[in-house]
C-alpha cells in the first residue's frame, strides 16, 4: 500500500498543468497551421473566385467555399470589404458573400472534432459541440437570407449605422495569441519550405495529438472539480457564456480558435452542447469586431456599410433564434442527431465536411454561375 506524499503530489499537479499548458499552445499552433496551409493552397483561388461577377444566390455559396479555403471569416471579409471599397462589387452583392463566409469558418472546429473519430462516446459529445455552430448559421442563413432578397434589411440597416457612425476612427487590436505563436508557425512554415501539403498533415496530426492529450489530461486533473467551475462561472448561464465567447473572440481575434478550444472540453464531457450553444453565438459576434474597427479605419463607407452588415447578421441570427425555445433546440437537436448517425457510421462525419463546405457550394456555383 503506498502512502500519499503531498510535495509529490504536488508536483504531480503542478506538471500536469504545465502540460495542459504546452498541449493547449501547440494545439493552437496545429490549428494555425492549418489556417496557413490552407491559405497556401487557396488565397488566391479564393480571391478569383470572390471576384466572380455572380448572383446574390451564388455569392452565398462563393462565401462558403472560399471561406473553407482559407479557414478564416477574417480574411474573406476583409477581401469582400477591399472589393466594396474598390468598387468591384456591390453592397448587395456583397452581404450574400459574408454570410457564407459564416458558414464556411465553422470548418475549422468540425475538422478538429474528428480527431474524437476512433472513440465512440468522446466522437458524439464533441462533433454535436462541433456542428452546432453550423446548425446555427445555417439556420440564420436559411431565415435572413431570403429576408435580405425581400427587403434588403441588413443593407438598410448597415446603411443607418454608417451614416451614424460617419467621421468616426478605427483602432487596431493587439492580438496575443497571433504574437504568441507566429514566431513557431514561421519555423513550422519555413522548415516544410511553405509546402502546403506537408504543413496541412503535419498541422493535422499535431493538433488531434494534442487534442488527446488534453481529454487525458483534463480527466486526470479532477474532471469534477473542473467540470464544477465551468459549470459555476464560465457557463453558468447562456448570457455568461455568450458574452465569455464574444469576450474571447475579440481579445484573440479568431471564433476559429475560440470554438476548436471548446471541442476537448466537450470530447471529454466537461461542457454540454446546450452550454456551447450560447459560447458559440457571442464567438460570432466577436469575430465581427476586428474587421468592423479596420473598416471604420479605412473611412470609407462602403467598407464600414458591409461590415455593419456583418455584425447585424449576427445579431438578428441570434434574435431570431434564441427567444423563441423550440427553434432555439432545433440547431441542438440537429447537431446531436447527427453526432450519433456518424457515431454509427465513422463516414458520414468525414462526408459531412468534404459536401457541406467543399463539394455542393463547388457544384452550385459552377451549375448557377
Amino acid at each position: 500500500m503506498t502512502t500519499s506524499n503531498p510535495i509529490r503530489d504536488r508536483l504531480v499537479l503542478l506538471a500536469k498543468c504545465l502540460g495542459l499548458a504546452a498541449c493547449l499552445y501547440l494545439f493552437i499552433v496545429g490549428i494555425g497551421g492549418m489556417g496557413e496551409s490552407f491559405k497556401l493552397f487557396g488565397k488566391g483561388f479564393s480571391e478569383q473566385i470572390l471576384k466572380t461577377t455572380a448572383s446574390p444566390f451564388v455569392g452565398l455559396f462563393i462565401g462558403i467555399l472560399a471561406t473553407s479555403l482559407v479557414q478564416s471569416s477574417s480574411t474573406t471579409t476583409s477581401i469582400i470589404v477591399g472589393m466594396v471599397a474598390g468598387g468591384a462589387i456591390s453592397i448587395e452583392g456583397a452581404i450574400p458573400m459574408v454570410m457564407g463566409a459564416n458558414i464556411g469558418t465553422t470548418i475549422t472546429n468540425t475538422i478538429v472534432s474528428l480527431g474524437h473519430l476512433t472513440r465512440a462516446v468522446e466522437l458524439r459529445r464533441a462533433f454535436a459541440a462541433a456542428t452546432v455552430h453550423d446548425f446555427f448559421n445555417l439556420l440564420a442563413v436559411l431565415v435572413l437570407f431570403p429576408l435580405e432578397l425581400l427587403t434588403g434589411l441588413l443593407a438598410k440597416s448597415a446603411r443607418l449605422l454608417e451614416e451614424l457612425f460617419q467621421g468616426a476612427g478605427g483602432m487596431m487590436l493587439a492580438n496575443p495569441l497571433q504574437a504568441a505563436t507566429k514566431p513557431v508557425l514561421e519555423f513550422l512554415s519555413a522548415l516544410m519550405k511553405n509546402h502546403p501539403i506537408l504543413l496541412l498533415v503535419f498541422s493535422v496530426l499535431l493538433t488531434f495529438a494534442m487534442l488527446a492529450c488534453i481529454v487525458k489530461l483534463l480527466r486526470s486533473l479532477v474532471l469534477k472539480k473542473v467540470e464544477s467551475f465551468f459549470d459555476e462561472h464560465l457557463f453558468k448561464s447562456a448570457g455568461r457564456a455568450m458574452l465569455f465567447g464574444l469576450l474571447l473572440t475579440v481579445a484573440v481575434q479568431s471564433s476559429s480558435v475560440t470554438t476548436s478550444l471548446i471541442v476537448p472540453l466537450a470530447g471529454a464531457g466537461i461542457l454540454r452542447v446546450s452550454q456551447i450553444f450560447p459560447y458559440t453565438m457571442g464567438s460570432n459576434v466577436g469575430t465581427t469586431v476586428t474587421a468592423m474597427l479596420a473598416a471604420l479605419a479605412t473611412g470609407k463607407p462602403e467598407a464600414v456599410t458591409v461590415a455593419f452588415a456583418h455584425l447585424l447578421f449576427n445579431l438578428f441570427g441570434i434574435l431570431l433564434i434564441w427567444p423563441v425555445p423550440w427553434i432555439r433546440r432545433t440547431p441542438i437537436r440537429l447537431a446531436e442527431g447527427l453526432a450519433a448517425l456518424s457515431v454509427r457510421h465513422r463516414l458520414i462525419a468525414l462526408l459531412y465536411v468534404v459536401l457541406i463546405f467543399f463539394v455542393i457550394p463547388l457544384v452550385l456555383i459552377v451549375i448557377f454561375k
